[in-house]
């Protein structure tokens, strides 16, 4: 069995063609492969942003209950040593700069061999004192020195880093095409900001038409109107992710070309998929993580072409999440699926287009909303005045621009505080999420607890709460349910709100 995972950071579903024909990016090369796969149509975010996502993907479980962004734990059970396991050989091909920084230790490491191409957003990497001599005098947004610094390494568009993330993954393949047990995971930064990308794309969208300044490739994570940024440039920058997207389309089709021209195409698993979405103006948000999670952000592209071209140009209306990828690829390649695991594999759908997959997704960043799905409505639950007790589990207390509890030492407890396993743990108090840096009130966009009928109000712009008892009774239990089902610790029931139950830890 050969499997290859392609992971595309910051993908919006409404960017491809197969999801949006009206208004989509140009994304040929997805859409051609739609048509050999199965679109699902109801996939949904689990922990966000980055880290966390993945942390999911190779744990099938969620991260956000627990703790914010950060490393494999030594507790963890993972895809990657599932495979290793049952003698299937893994690599993985990335750009993903976050690997290199204090926390994101040990998912490279994972594998057999990977590979790690540098230079991504403000990865230290290249080792120039001096300012570069290519910082704009004007721009909208940020700019980041580093970048500058970085980019001026690949002066050709194959040189820059998501491009050699394919061409690095073609390589694989055509050293490998002729083993039958693989797992490849190909990961790509892009479409992530900095939106950087060729003239040659930009020019398919109104090139920079629109924009009164040298510079706007990073947005900044506030609402436009708390900004100085005009609609025009709103409007670029939008016209500028696209690009991303149809030049981030152009090198997986390489990738795609290379597994047809090696004759492995047909019979290999492939799945495409993305970590989170991003606002680009839409509610006058811009960037992710301070608010509450709608559709821009958590409904999420996810096509797969099955073995044997299997249902061929089908949609699926399963619900389905990240934490689901480690218990389908573990199945496809014959090995045990651990029993820690909370995913639920697609494999029976390559054969039953009705075969269930889970009635409910939880979704979230840590320390912020917890929110649900049942695929008709989604439910922001939003944490009581103060958001506390809350708390931080982890045996290595890395996390995003910090080390976890530097600022509370002394109210640090240590114990086996996880139901899932008995390796002690560090308990933390958190009264900031980790990855709120750009303000001072971090929960002052998720105040409110909000209920969407996606049926009715895909748009999300009705709140239901207090007006739908039936619905909103429905999405709390299956909220409180999912908390105890997924092993939440005892304190979120008290954060959220929520009596709480007797089995929750």
């Amino acid at each position: 069995m050969r499997t290859v995972l392609v992971l595309m950071d910051t993908l919006r579903r409404d960017a491809l063609g197969c999801y949006n024909p009206e208004g989509a990016a140009q994304t040929p090369c997805l859409d051609a492969f739609a048509q050999d796969s199965v679109v699902f149509d109801n996939h949904w975010i689990g922990s966000a942003p980055c880290m966390p996502a993945r942390r999911d993907i190779m744990c099938g479980r969620y991260n956000f209950l627990e703790r914010p962004w950060g490393p494999v734990e030594p507790f963890d059970v993972t895809l990657v040593d599932g495979l290793r396991a049952g003698g299937t050989y893994t690599h993985i091909a990335t750009d993903h700069c976050h690997y290199a920084r204090t926390g994101g230790e040990g998912y490279l490491q994972l594998f057999n061999t990977w590979e790690l191409f540098r230079g991504q957003e403000g990865d230290p990497w290249v080792s120039r004192i001096d300012e570069p001599n290519n910082m704009p005098e004007t721009f909208y947004g940020r700019v980041r020195e580093q970048y500058q610094k970085n980019r001026g390494r690949w002066p050709r568009e194959e040189d820059m880093p998501s491009p050699r993330t394919f061409r690095a993954a073609c390589d694989f393949i055509d050293e490998n095409a002729q083993d039958d047990d693989f797992f490849l995971m190909v990961e790509a930064f892009d479409p992530h900001e900095p939106f950087d990308v060729p003239d040659t794309y930009m020019e398919l969208y109104g090139g920079s038409d629109g924009l009164d300044r040298d510079y706007f490739e990073i947005p900044p994570y506030k609402r436009v109107s708390d900004t100085d940024i005009p609609d025009s440039a709103v409007d670029y920058v939008q016209r500028r992710y696209k690009a991303l997207v149809t030049m981030t389309d152009h090198w997986f089709g390489t990738l795609v070309d290379k597994l047809k021209e090696r004759g492995i195409y047909e019979d290999t698993m492939v799945l495409v998929t993305t970590d989170h979405g991003y606002f680009l103006g839409e509610r006058d948000y811009l960037g992710k993580n301070y608010m509450h999670l709608y559709n821009e952000l958590a409904h999420l592209p996810f096509i797969v072409h099955f073995p044997g071209g299997a249902r061929a140009g089908e949609r699926a209306g399963q619900l389905t999440q990240a934490i689901d990828i480690m218990p389908t690829v573990l199945e496809a390649h014959g090995c045990p699926v651990p029993p820690e695991v909370c995913g639920a594999s697609l494999m029976p759908l390559v054969t039953d287009a009705e075969a269930p997959t889970r009635d409910y997704g939880l979704f979230g960043v840590h320390a912020m909303t917890v929110n649900v799905t049942d695929g008709r409505y989604t439910y922001f639950r939003a944490p009581v005045p103060g958001n506390q007790p809350c708390f931080e589990y982890a045996a290595i207390p890395h996390t995003i621009r910090h080390k976890m509890g530097t600022e509370c030492p002394d109210e640090i407890e240590c114990g086996r505080f996880l139901a899932r396993t008995n390796y002690p743990v560090y308990k933390i108090p958190c009264r900031k999420p980790a990855n709120i840096d750009q303000r001072e009130d971090c929960l002052e966009e998720v105040h409110d607890s909000l209920l969407f009928d996606l049926a009715e109000d895909y748009g999300q712009t009705h709140n239901l709460v207090g007006e739908d008892a039936a619905a909103e009774e429905h999405m709390v239990a299956l909220l409180r349910r999912g908390l105890i089902e997924h092993e939440a610790p005892r304190e979120q029931f008290d954060r959220l709100g929520l009596e709480p139950v007797e089995d929750a830890r």
